[in-house]
């Protein structure tokens, strides 16, 4: 407990002086209870005491805090909550009050960390604070969950009330709406938590318009995770100005060289491009020499400037189906540092020589200016490879970048990495934002090229810091945990598939065990199951390799526009080998470790924006299609019932234990599959079966099913786990506490 360095007062009513020295001095909150105790005030006095209070909140003498704690107007709370917006690489974290009603600007505090690196961008935190000098410290008491006080959801009326009801699957709960500001009946709102349990309600903090609006979707997303979305003025200004910087002239000229950009047909923003040929060297005979230009970002950002600060606190662009949120303003990510067509643009070029058999022999990186000999869909590459359609460049660039992409695919397949062919969805939309159509990305040979490039240029980025002895920030995927491993034998032996434990995990151990499965209608499950088995890959300055790839050594290079990691990478390739201005300081070498832990998080925060909006979007493509009959395809089973996904479209949905039949059904937590306690029926991983929608709801991307047979079900939030009786000598049962029907 703080030592509370405030005098002790005379007793009695205190001067409106003596009130505000009491606040300035007093190193715990002072509310009026502790004025009143520290004063000696009587009952009577204590009434005086509120009156003289509000005048002066009146006057814009103090202001009050959460808790009802007094501060001088302008200064901050002695306990607040506090929200960290930035790590710079000397160590030092900062952090800036929550709620800030001051007109003037709120103050940055200096944040004094018990355990150096535990607090990141985006983490909250009630902290103690203090005024030094010109500036603030805090005092971190307690971490706080993010965004914990607010809940993002739609106002729903009903009768003279109105109720939020929350956007996440898992939120059945509805709150009572205290103060509705500005928003009505239907409106997507974001609003904090008000009151103690039980009575908990809701106070609308901000009104964001129609949830089923096009183009809402990942707005949604967008507030629920607190992505920023507008950059200061500062860094638009800054972003313009270097915009403007010549590329100069000792870079080498590739100007002549066809390099091409292969990109989705709707690509934001065109981070690399490719060229390939026959190798003239002897000593690599019947190989090539090829290279992969990538964006010089690291030329325009420069380490410490604003640029640079806000594409860290962004770590990555989010990419969703109506829109992009990207790590750089649109004049560097979409235009300046962007390979565009017939354009001179600055790019830091990987040159590299392949062996016959697809082996990376050497490699060398130079900053060039390149002129993009065109930009070219997956779809026209491939259509143009395939002969269906002419394109200019099929002669003298395709057909060369696909028999050396040959040989690199030959390497490919020899070191056997993690093979998992699981379909990734696509949401076409309308120029109105209208959704077209929802269907599984098709996987061209185009893509597995470009892929394929890629890796060889991040192995050699990795590879040539390593020999230069420069730090490296690692793409590590180290390999799976025993447990995990446990969890999968467990699992496979349901399907009669065995797996060993004990033996060297491999890639290609995974790989062997999907081709013992064969084709049949467990395979997806099966290989989601593998997926899940793996770790989670992240960014760090220590090397642990890349098991998913089979890979000793790698570092994403070849995405500086949308990933600040790559940035990174870049500013250690332009010191290790001298190649200019842009080069990585000794503050973020120092501080690798803690600009990997933040990008990494960051990133895992873009991929449940991305994959939460997706959600919105089927749920909203499947609204026309409620009461239809659809295929599905269970995706998992639990005690409570099974979740299956629409064939062909994705998105999970329930099918509640109390709605499948009028039988006991029991659970079978080995096999994880139901069974009809009298008919023996079976629900287990992977079966297809049909089911009616019965609800989609495209605010939270939840899906609901019914039995064909025309067995009804209650709303979903309506639906509670089932009760496990468990009977000696017999499998658990499962019975339904829910309301008769």
């Amino acid at each position: 407990m703080p030592k509370n360095n405030a005098p002790k007062p005379t007793p009695g009513l205190p001067t409106r002086e003596q009130i505000l020295d009491f606040i300035a001095t007093s190193n715990t909150p002072a509310g009026k209870r502790e004025i009143a105790k520290a004063f000696g005030l009587t009952a009577q006095q204590k009434i005086t005491l509120k009156a003289m209070l509000k005048d002066m909140a009146d006057e814009g003498l103090i202001d009050s805090a959460p808790g009802r704690a007094f501060h001088k107007m302008g200064g901050v709370p002695k306990v607040t909550v506090l929200r960290i917006v930035d790590a710079d690489d000397g160590g030092n974290v900062w952090a800036v009050p929550e709620n800030w009603q001051a007109e003037a600007p709120a103050p940055r505090l200096r944040v004094r960390e018990r355990k150096r690196g535990a607090l990141g961008v985006g983490d909250r935190i009630l902290a103690r604070t203090e005024e030094a000098g010109n500036g603030w410290i805090a005092h971190p008491m307690k971490a706080l969950a993010r965004g914990e006080e607010l809940i993002l959801g739609v106002l729903r009326q009903e009768g003279s009330k109105l109720w939020l009801q929350g956007v996440e699957k898992k939120e059945r709960r509805e709150f009572q709406v205290s103060d509705a500001g500005e928003g009505k009946p239907g409106d997507l709102v974001l609003a904090e938590k008000a009151g103690r349990p039980p009575r908990i309600t809701a106070r609308v903090t901000e009104v964001l318009g129609d949830p089923f609006a096009p183009r809402s979707f990942s707005l949604i997303a967008i507030h629920k995770l607190g992505i920023p979305t507008v950059f200061s003025p500062e860094t638009i200004e800054g972003a313009e100005k270097v915009a403007r910087t010549p590329l100069g002239d000792d870079r080498e000229d590739l100007r002549h060289v066809p390099i091409v950009a292969i990109d989705p047909a709707d690509a934001r923003d065109h981070d690399d491009a490719v060229w390939a040929t026959r190798d003239d060297d002897p000593k690599n005979e019947g190989g090539w020499k090829a290279i992969v230009a990538i964006a010089d970002v690291s030329f325009y950002v420069r380490p410490g400037s604003d640029l640079d600060r806000e594409a860290r606190r962004r770590g990555n662009s989010v990419y969703f189906p109506d829109r992009v949120v990207p790590m750089l303003p649109e004049v560097l990510s979409a235009d300046v540092c962007s390979l565009k067509e017939g354009a001179d643009r600055g790019a830091l070029v990987c040159h590299m020589q392949i062996g016959k058999s697809g082996e990376l022999k050497s490699w060398r990186f130079t900053r060039a200016v390149v002129r993009i000999a065109a930009n070219i869909a997956y779809e026209d590459a491939q259509a143009a490879i395939d002969g269906e359609i002419e394109h200019p460049l099929t002669e003298t660039a395709l057909k060369p970048l696909w028999a050396c992409w040959h040989a690199l695919y030959k390497a490919r397949e020899k070191r056997s990495p993690l093979d998992l062919d699981l379909p990734e969805r696509r949401v076409v939309l309308d120029e109105k934002g209208r959704i077209m159509s929802v269907a599984p990305r098709e996987r061209l040979d185009a893509h597995k090229l470009i892929e394929d490039y890629m890796i060889a240029a991040n192995v050699a980025a990795a590879k040539a810091l390593e020999a230069k002895k420069a730090p490296v920030m690692y793409r590590v995927h180290e390999e799976p945990s025993r447990e995990k491993l446990v969890a999968l034998k467990d699992y496979l032996k349901t399907f009669g598939v065995e797996f060993a434990l004990g033996q060297v995990v491999r890639p290609a151990t995974f790989n062997h065990i999907l081709d013992k499965v064969g084709e049949v209608d467990f395979r997806q499950q099966v290989m989601e199951q593998v997926l899940r088995t793996q770790t989670q890959a992240y960014y760090a300055p220590a090397n642990h390799g890349h098991f998913g790839l089979a890979l000793g050594s790698y570092a994403h290079f070849t995405s500086p526009i949308r990933r600040y990691a790559d940035l990174i990478v870049h500013r250690a390739l332009v010191s290790a080998y001298k190649l200019g201005p842009g080069g990585l300081t000794e503050g973020e070498a120092a501080g690798m470790e803690r600009i990997g832990e933040g990008i990494s998080a960051l990133e895992r925060r873009a991929m449940e924006a991305e994959r939460d909006t997706i959600d919105r979007y089927v749920a909203a493509f499947l609204a026309e299609r409620v009461g239809q009959v659809v295929e599905t395809r269970i995706t998992g089973v639990t005690n409570f019932g099974f979740f299956a996904t629409v064939e062909g479209i994705g998105g999970d949905g329930l099918m509640p234990v109390r709605d499948i039949g009028g039988e006991y059904f029991r659970f079978d937590e080995a096999a994880r599959k139901l069974v009809g306690e009298h008919s023996g029926t079976e629900y287990a991983s992977g079966q297809r079966l049909s089911l009616r929608l019965a609800e989609a709801n495209p605010v939270s991307g939840a899906l609901r099913f019914e039995m064909v047979d025309g067995k009804g079900a209650s709303p979903e939030r309506d639906v509670k786990p089932a009760r496990v009786i468990k009977r000696r000598g017999r499998p658990a049962n499962i019975r339904h506490q829910g309301r008769k029907r």
